[in-house]
């Protein structure tokens, strides 16, 4: 049996598309600057069969607000109120948990080990350390993401 490989970072394009096909809204990436815990973001987890982690993504706030409230065309007068709070509803990590579930998709492709969604962190929830370190690791994509009438949030997809 042959061993498969560890999954590759996405290119923006293909983020970018899956945002757009989730949210039915144009999205817009380009290069960002690095998502931080520090930051007060959600942290999504993905394992393997062996629920070893093989990936974290990091959604800011403004980004998980903008992405809740496309889903589920929500006006943008009241999340402005979560994006300047910096603090997610249940209902937006709820819509944030489909968007990160849906996200897994980037990470699997033929030949490539298996990730599926483990785990959905609130922003400012504690992590478990080897999870903070991993979403600090070098092998990162880091974008800047704009949702078409709703905002500019940022996320960041950091592979094991």
């Amino acid at each position: 049996m042959t061993a498969l490989a560890p999954a590759v970072l996405p290119a923006p394009k293909d983020v970018r598309d899956l945002l757009e096909g989730l949210l039915g809204k144009d999205v817009a990436v380009s290069p960002g600057e690095p998502v931080s815990l520090n930051d007060g973001a959600a942290m999504a987890v993905y394992v393997d069969a062996q629920l070893a982690p093989t990936a974290v993504c990091l959604v800011d706030v403004p980004l998980a607000a903008w992405s809740a409230g496309a889903l589920a065309l929500l006006p943008r007068g009241g999340l402005e109120d979560a994006v300047d709070d910096g603090e997610l509803s249940d209902m937006h990590l709820e819509v944030l948990h489909e968007v990160v579930n849906v996200a897994a998709a980037l990470f699997n492709a033929a030949g490539v080990t298996h990730s599926k969604l483990h785990t959905l962190y609130a922003p400012g929830e504690s992590v478990p350390a080897d999870l903070a370190r991993l979403a600090s690791a070098f092998n990162r994509l880091d974008l800047a993401v704009e949702v078409t009438g709703y905002g500019r949030g940022a996320m960041s997809i950091v592979l094991r």
